[in-house]
């Protein structure tokens, strides 16, 4: 063997290696939501339920609390890429950069508060439902994406950017030809990080009128209904976990095809 051989080998070993991890990585978390509601709905379907259970639990129910849930974390979501992503842009321009530990600081003290503190007080700010709640969501899940999009603006190779400038290009055809494709899977993992912050930050948008699976969990506490407070508890950890899954992916692919 060769001594050219023998790194071209061990090139070939570490892609087979990250390859196997990756596939495995993507049956696990499946395996691990299904066995999970597996066990949770086994546990307290084998059992027998009184009425408010039943109707608590109910397909119908559920799958319209879902939904909701879904809506929230969706609309939340969406709001704060729509905001941190240009804003993260502005802050990482060298002329903003003096703002840029300022800026950060206040989406870090957002963050920072209680989310059912937080989710309260802008209620009583402003009004209680599903618009309030969409905006508490978004202040508490911005600093990922946030920091993530400074980060991937500045971890460019600078090299680049001066070879996208010498072939004539101007600071915005560098932004958004260079700068921006290879900072997209940084944005995307804060995104990743976002997402699953409200899915679980959702479940305290039922104290302030947004409906949700928060809704069963509250129903599940006020009643003293343990097997409703299970499945609805199980419901939100699975959901965080596709959500978590379902991003992961996303990111793979688009660090792929870079």
């Amino acid at each position: 063997m060769t001594a050219v051989d023998e790194p071209a080998i061990k090139k070939s070993e570490e892609t087979t290696k990250t390859r196997r991890k990756i596939d495995s990585d993507l049956w696990v978390y499946p395996a691990i939501i299904i066995v999970g509601l597996g066990v949770a709905f086994g546990a307290v379907f084998s059992q027998p339920l009184d009425y408010i259970e039943t109707q608590a639990l109910d397909p119908s129910t559920i799958l319209n609390k879902l939904g909701q849930h879904l809506l929230l974390v969706v609309l939340s979501t969406i709001a704060v890429i729509v905001i941190a992503v240009p804003v993260g842009i502005l802050i990482s321009r060298p002329r903003a950069r003096r703002v840029q530990g300022s800026v950060l600081a206040i989406a870090g003290f957002a963050q920072a508060l209680p989310p059912f503190g937080l989710i309260v007080l802008l209620a009583f700010l402003i009004s209680f439902g599903t618009g309030t709640a969409v905006l508490a969501l978004t202040l508490a899940a911005l600093l990922p994406v946030l920091r993530n999009t400074v980060v991937g603006l500045q971890q460019v190779d600078q090299s680049l950017i001066e070879a996208a400038r010498g072939m004539g290009m101007s600071s915005r055809q560098t932004l958004f030809r260079v700068e921006l494709p290879l900072a997209v899977p940084v944005i995307i993992a804060g995104a990743r990080v976002a997402l699953v912050l409200n899915v679980g930050t959702a479940t305290l948008a039922s104290y302030i009128g947004a409906s949700g699976l928060g809704d069963i969990i509250v129903q599940s506490l006020t009643s003293n209904r343990f097997p409703v407070l299970i499945i609805s508890g199980s419901l939100v950890a699975a959901l965080a976990l596709f959500v978590d899954w379902l991003a992961g992916i996303v990111e793979r692919v688009v660090a792929r095809s870079r």
